[in-house]
């Protein structure tokens, strides 16, 4: 079966060949299912985890400046190298995620603390993850390079952008 091919319409074509290479071990429907509910529930539990660490004191008078912010500004500045468009969905992402966290400190809907919740949900994800993978019978993109740990977001975000049409 040929895979395919992530357009290249403009843009930085690093893009292209990484969101391609990511997409050669996510053909699975079953494996493509899991992804578009475990990845982002990674991405929002490691902006949980990383927005309870304590900042220094110096930095406690800026609103919002805290160790989740800078990693996700860190993140938004590569997708900017590689595609301006996927870095402001993944500003929206980005949000969205401060939003979520922002709403469970409020309000916790369990009786868990945030970063109990959010390592719960993280081991469950990354468990589901593996077993897409071992479903699609190839092994998670990461392995050959860390760098996929930060397209597979992407990779989704260009999946919504094809849909509305939006040049990657």
């Amino acid at each position: 079966m040929v895979r395919p091919q992530i357009a290249q319409k403009g843009g930085n074509r690093r893009i292209f060949a990484l969101l391609n290479e990511y997409g050669a071990s996510h053909q699975n429907g079953t494996n493509k299912l899991i992804h578009w509910i475990a990845v982002p529930v990674i991405v929002w539990t490691i902006v949980a985890l990383l927005w309870i660490i304590p900042v220094p004191e110096s930095l406690n008078s800026v609103p919002y400046l805290n160790w989740a912010t800078i990693a996700l500004l860190l993140t938004i500045i590569y997708y900017a190298v590689l595609s301006w468009t996927l870095a402001i969905g993944m500003a929206l992402f980005a949000l969205l995620c401060i939003g979520v966290v922002q709403l469970y400190m409020s309000a916790p809907p369990f009786s868990l603390a945030l970063w109990q919740f959010a390592i719960g949900a993280f081991v469950i994800a990354w468990i589901f993850q593996f077993i897409g993978h071992k479903i699609e019978g190839k092994k998670p993109s990461f392995f050959k390079d860390v760098q996929f740990l930060l397209i597979g977001p992407a990779w989704l975000i260009s999946f919504l952008y094809r849909k509305l049409n939006i040049k990657i």
